[in-house]
């Protein structure tokens, strides 16, 4: 049994099912679903940030919630992650982000809440901007590193990738080469020091923990903008992302225009589209996969959940019935277990 969580504009979608028999029930209405994590640790915790109401938790996998304990003071959480460092049936480490760009972290499941205020002591930090709301900016992603527990990264949009060798208690300001838009980062656990970079402008890695970055975006010439990305559990060379022309054709409904693109080993990206809408009037996916399943990838856009069970090359739209108001919002955060 698989398990989804899909944060649409105005509802967050669980989807349970397996092969062609899906359900999908709406919970938190009207809650701005921003952002998602679930603890490995305890897979049936579940949080949730909000774009305006702060984050949230479940503890029966998404079929209730409520409010986290006391120490986040912003109510736009716009990133959430939990760090493989729970043991023994423990909560591992939550971080949670915020707008304006804050970092905050718990112990103890989302009860009580501290802030590493050392983020704002960032030399870069006065040129930190969104662009659509320039006066403000915010922790765009959090990726704890499964191979240590020391080490942290946070995509700030837009402003660059920023990086922390003791758990945020300091950092290093983004580097030369790395995108500043930062939308996306992700780790292996079979690819230690790699760390896989989707931005605004144009894809990234790492392979010495962020020390240095590589652009690699032989393939991407007419689609720069690079929203979501995931990586095959089975193999770390094989990526698959969301791409558009711009943030406009990503993200507005009437002039919506994106595609799928996947790389592995020794090839540029290349478009993938059997199974998949047109890219005409398609909002950017977001993309995951579940670590129980290698060779899996599900992407979730305006037009439904698709599924692919070759790496990515070919896909299928999962039979459910998709309200029809979702094919004019954009899936904010796709989140499984099973």
């Amino acid at each position: 049994m698989t398990s989804m969580y899909v944060a649409m504009n105005d509802s967050l979608a669980v989807i349970s099912g397996k092969r062609d028999h899906w359900k999908l029930t709406e919970y938190l209405p009207d809650m701005q679903p921003y952002c998602l994590a679930v603890d490995a640790n305890k897979q049936e915790r579940v949080y949730c940030g909000t774009a305006d109401q702060g984050l949230w938790r479940s503890d029966d996998e998404g079929h209730t919630w409520q409010a986290v304990g006391p120490g986040i003071p912003h109510a736009m959480v716009m990133s959430v992650a939990v760090a493989l460092n729970g043991k023994n049936g423990n909560y591992g480490t939550v971080w949670a982000g915020t707008e304006p760009s804050a970092l905050f972290f718990s112990t103890d499941g989302g009860d009580t809440w501290q802030e590493r205020s050392s983020l704002q002591e960032i030399p870069s930090k006065p040129t930190w901007s969104f662009p659509p709301r320039p006066y403000t900016h915010h922790v765009r992603w959090i990726q704890p590193d499964p191979h240590n527990p020391q080490h942290l990264f946070v995509a700030i949009e837009l402003g660059g990738i920023m990086r922390s060798l003791d758990m945020g208690q300091t950092w290093e300001d983004r580097k030369p080469g790395a995108p500043c838009d930062g939308h996306t980062l992700r780790m292996h656990a079979n690819a230690p020091g790699r760390v896989y970079e989707a931005a605004g402008d144009g894809y990234a890695e790492t392979y010495d923990n962020g020390a240095t970055w590589h652009v690699f975006d032989e393939g991407l010439e007419h689609y720069h903008y690079v929203w979501s990305l995931a990586i095959d559990p089975a193999n770390p060379h094989t990526v698959i992302a969301s791409v558009a022309p711009g943030p406009h054709e990503a993200h507005n409904y009437t002039i919506a225009e994106s595609y799928i693109v996947r790389h592995t080993a020794g090839q540029t990206w290349q478009r993938v589209t059997e199974g998949l809408p047109g890219p005409k009037g398609m909002l950017v996916s977001c993309i995951a996969t579940n670590p129980a399943e290698q060779g899996i990838f599900y992407a979730a856009n305006n037009h439904g959940v698709f599924r692919s069970n070759d790496a990515g090359i070919t896909w299928q739209q999962l039979g459910l019935e998709w309200p029809e108001r979702y094919r004019q919002q954009h899936v904010q955060a796709l989140e499984l277990i099973g």
